[in-house]
This record gives structure tokens, sequence and C-alpha cells, in this order.
């Protein structure tokens, strides 16, 4: 299936030469591949871009082998693409240039686990999953949720967050401390376990975010949360989303702190009714989860119910049992794949921005407009609790007028989300498919952001031809 092209195409490839080649099969023997299945399944991600496979995989077991086999890269001039779960939809992991990939999943040690401070580190390659079955028995949890079973080190690359977002914050505020190789083959512990400090730049914030562009993230040190006493979860229909929308923006403003807020509108509730079996009417929809204690949890709901009653809601019902809310949230993260499955055989460009929240129903409204006369589906979906929604557009990508259409949309989006204060990615990243919109928003720094991309990585070793171009 033909499918959209990379903006980088045309960039020159920098193959790895046959001497790295050798040099890395006789550091790492059987884990490391040129096998052709291997070296297509490292270069293609849940974007909507061409594949571009690299030249080799490797699978590093240590920090101390991903700083030897950046050496044997540097030292060939060959680019490194640090790889985690293959989940990004940017085409952060692809391989534009050519070079190495580094899969970091069999990484995936949990290395300490400090219940009585609330922190944990883990190597890149554990998963969210992973984690929080390992902390099931200590009554903490890692609440931090992107849909997809990403890795941390990749959530941390991403600067990813999700569905709890609203209360406990992004990667950006629950990483403590990083450990990273450079592209000079240093390893940098950055931060502590200390809950703050004044003590110097503040590199781990650097890294997180920075997409592998800076280095490549082995350890991540993690805030942990107690499990919350008591947790309830409530779906309410609307008539319209500007009626859903008000209403999660007058909850934030009155400072209910709902632990999970999403969006769905009518597209999308029809799209997981069939992809997942439920059975909600198709209007748009909040799904909401409460966290606290019993009596703190029941005075939430009341008062979000209150307000949505005010702005016309149809349906208020709860997800009462452990069960129920599983299913539910399931559903959640699975909407992704049901937008795919509404047109089998086209490719979903997903798209996100996050607006201060009292422009968040403006900024909606006036991207619904430009959805009306599409003629492909396109869901809208949103952790609007914080400001934050998404696109899907499923489209035909041999199709030139709905490539055409779907991008203009998600331009004329991006656009209004910057111009009302907002920015062009709250959490998928820039990747490839952004890199305009980072150049617009950030205007006045992207000149030091090139300069530190430069100073930390002068050969543009590092995932080049993601996140910024260093031609300008």
């Amino acid at each position: 299936m033909h499918v959209m092209a990379q903006p980088a195409a045309g960039i020159p490839r920098r193959t790895a030469p046959p001497a790295l080649l050798d040099a890395l099969r006789a550091l790492l023997a059987e884990r490391f591949s040129t096998e052709q299945a291997v070296r297509e399944h490292h270069g293609r991600d849940e974007s909507r871009f061409d594949a571009a496979p690299p030249d080799g995989v490797a699978f590093p077991h240590t920090t101390n082998e991903v700083a030897a086999i950046v050496a044997h890269c540097a030292e060939h001039a060959t680019p490194i693409i640090a790889f985690g779960a293959g989940t990004s939809v940017e085409g952060h992991v692809l391989a534009v240039q050519g070079g190495i990939t580094l899969d970091l999943s069999q990484m995936n040690r949990i290395v300490a686990v400090h219940a009585e401070d609330l922190d944990a580190t883990v190597e890149a390659g554990v998963t969210c999953e992973a984690l929080n079955r390992e902390l099931r028995d200590t009554g903490l949890f890692f609440p931090l949720e992107p849909g997809a079973n990403a890795t941390l080190g990749g959530m941390a690359a991403t600067r990813a967050s999700g569905t709890n977002a609203v209360r406990y914050g992004t990667m950006r505020e629950n990483v403590l401390a990083l450990t990273a190789v450079l592209a000079d083959t240093s390893v940098v512990k950055t931060g502590t376990r200390a809950r703050k400090s004044s003590a110097g730049y503040d590199l781990t914030r650097l890294l997180v975010g920075s997409e592998g562009t800076l280095g490549i993230i082995t350890e991540v040190t993690l805030r942990l949360y107690p499990q919350p006493e008591a947790v309830s979860a409530a779906v309410c229909a609307f008539l319209s989303v500007a009626d859903a929308v008000q209403t999660v923006i007058e909850t934030i403003q009155l400072g209910v702190p709902v632990a999970r807020c999403e969006l769905l509108d009518a597209t999308t509730i029809r799209g997981i009714n069939r992809y997942s079996k439920l059975a909600l009417r198709a209007s748009p929809h909040l799904f909401l989860e409460f966290h606290g204690s019993p009596a703190s949890v029941k005075e939430q709901a009341e008062t979000v119910q209150a307000i949505a009653t005010l702005h016309g809601v149809t349906g208020f019902e709860w997800s009462a049992t452990p069960e129920e809310r599983s299913r539910l949230w399931k559903a959640r993260h699975d909407a992704y794949f049901a937008c795919v499955a509404l047109r089998p055989g086209c490719r979903v460009l997903s798209t996100d921005v996050c607006v201060p929240i009292s422009r968040l129903s403006e900024c909606i409204a006036q991207t619904e407009a430009d959805l009306q006369a599409a003629p492909f589906p396109i869901m809208l979906v949103g952790h609007v609790g914080d400001g934050n929604f998404h696109l899907w557009m499923n489209i035909d990508p041999a199709n030139a007028s709905e490539v055409a259409l779907a991008e203009s949309i998600n331009r004329r989006m991006v656009e209004l989300a910057i111009a009302m204060g907002g920015t062009c990615s709250s959490e998928h990243g820039i990747g490839l498919g952004k890199m305009d919109f980072l150049e617009h928003e950030h205007a006045s720094d992207i000149a030091l952001m090139r300069t530190i991309k430069r100073a930390m990585d002068p050969h543009n070793l590092l995932n080049p031809g993601k996140l910024l171009r260093l031609d300008a």
C-alpha cells in the first residue's frame, strides 16, 4: 500500500559501512541483526509516513553497551535511532537518513522501587503495564497511560502523558532523574531522587522531550503515587461537543480535582461501539474518573453532575465496578484502532494540540467547522481537562486530494491553537510531521534549540531529520 512520504525525503542517506556492521556483530553477536524483516519492523511506527528501515538493528542490554554502540557509529559517522515500542505517531523512529536502530526493549529491568519515597528507577525498555504489575502489591502506581503500552524511555523521550495527565501531570513532571548516553559516548546521570533542587541547569527536563536527538535515555527515575482509596467513573452524554466542553471548563475552573476527563465526539462513539462492542448513544460524551477518599470522590462526582446538568447532559451513568471501569477505559484507549477499522486499508493521520482551558471551546468549535465537509472519517477526542485534544483522520494516502485536505485541516487547527497561546503538540511530539509548526511556535528561540543540538551532537548522529532542521 502506498503511504505518505516523509517531509525529510531527499536528505542524503548515510549508509552504515560494512566495517561498522562487522564491529557491531562482534560486540553483540546474535543481538545485532541486518535481516530484512527485522529492519523493516524497526523502520515503521504508527505514523502515516513511508517505512524507512535502518541498515541494522542492535539490541543492547546495558548502558555500557549503548555507549559502545554509539562509539562505533560515531567512528563511522553513522546515524543512531533509539527505538522503544514503535508506537509513535509522528515518525520518530524512522531511519530517514539510514543508520543503526537501537532497540532498547531488552533493557527491561526494574532497577529499584523505593516505596517509602514514592519513586522507582527503571531501564528504558520497561513498559507502563510492566511497572504497574510490579507495583501492584506496594499500594503504589504510576499513573501515566498514553494509550499504547509504550516504553517508559520512549515516553520520556517524547514527553508523553495520557488520560490521567489532568491530575498527575505529564512525563515532564514525573521524571526525577535520567541516565543517558550522549553523542560523544559519555554517560550522564541527570537529576536526583530528591523532590526539588536548585542545583545547576535542569538537564533532566532538557532531555525529556528531546526525542532521541540529544541523548539516548537508558534509565529513568519516576515519581509514584498511592493507589486511591476510592475510584468512581461516569459516562456523560451531551447534545453537542460545545456543551461537553463547557462542562469541562467550568469543572476545571472550580478546582474539582478530576483524575480523568476525556471528550469523545459522536463519530468516535460510533466507532468504539462497533469496535469494542459497547452500546453508548451516538452523541458526544465525556468519560470521567474521580480518585480520592469515598467522601471526596462522591463530592467531586456530584459537583460535576450538577455542572453537566446546567449544560444539558442527556445521560449520566456510573461505572461502579472495576470491571466496568476497565472496559470503559480500554474502549477509550482502543479508540485509535476503532478509527483505523472505520476504513480498512487506509491510514490515519493523527494530530494533537493544546490550548489554555479558557480557549478550548472556541478552538474545538472552529476546528469542528473544518470537519463537516470532509469526505473521510474524522474522530475528535481529547484529554480536555488540560486543554488537549486530538484529531484522527482516516484517509486514503493514494488520494492526493484527501491527503491535501487532511494536511490543510491539520495546519489550520495547529495555527489556531498557537494563535490562542497554545502549542502544536501536547504529547505526540514533533518527529517528522510538525517541524514547520515548531519553527512557527518557537520563532524567537528555535535558534537557541539548534545551538543546543549542535553543541551536544555536532555531527548530527542522534535521530537526524527529526524535531529540528539544522540547515537554517
